[in-house]
C-alpha cells in the first residue's frame, strides 16, 4: 500500500469512527486484514484514534469499546507499551527496577516512572 492510499485509509477509518457505525468501520477493518498484517491494521487504527481524539474524544472511546477486535486492541497495546518502554529508557528508567511488562502485556511501573509518563 503507497502512501497516498493508507492517507485515504486513515481518512476512512477516521470518518468511520466519528459516525460510531458498526457496520462500516467493521466493512473497513474487514477489508483493511485483507490488506495488511494485524500490526500494520494497529498501526493504521493508532493514527486515525490519534486524529479524531483531539475533537471528538467520545468517538475513540466509542471505537474502542464497541469497534476494534480484541486482536488488534493487543497489537495495539503491544505498540504502546514497546513505546512507552523505550521512553523510559532513554529518560534513565531501569527495565525490571522501573518498569516491567507482565505475562498478559500490562505494563507495570513504579511511582517515578508512572510520573514520567503521565507528566509527558
Amino acid at each position: 500500500m503507497n502512501s497516498l492510499e493508507l492517507e485515504t485509509e486513515i481518512g476512512k477509518m477516521a470518518r468511520a469512527m466519528m459516525t460510531r457505525n458498526t457496520l462500516i468501520g467493521g466493512d473497513l477493518i474487514a477489508n483493511l486484514r485483507t490488506q495488511m498484517t494485524v500490526e500494520d491494521v494497529a498501526g493504521l487504527m493508532l493514527v486515525s484514534i490519534e486524529r479524531v481524539i483531539w475533537f471528538d474524544a467520545d468517538s475513540v472511546i466509542w471505537t474502542i469499546k464497541h469497534l476494534i477486535p480484541a486482536d488488534i486492541l493487543q497489537e495495539i497495546q503491544a505498540i504502546a507499551s514497546v513505546a512507552v518502554c523505550k521512553r523510559l529508557i532513554r529518560n534513565g528508567f531501569i527495565p525490571g527496577k522501573d518498569f516491567s511488562v507482565d505475562a498478559t502485556g500490562k505494563l507495570l511501573l513504579n511511582d517515578s516512572a508512572k510520573t514520567s509518563v503521565l507528566v509527558r
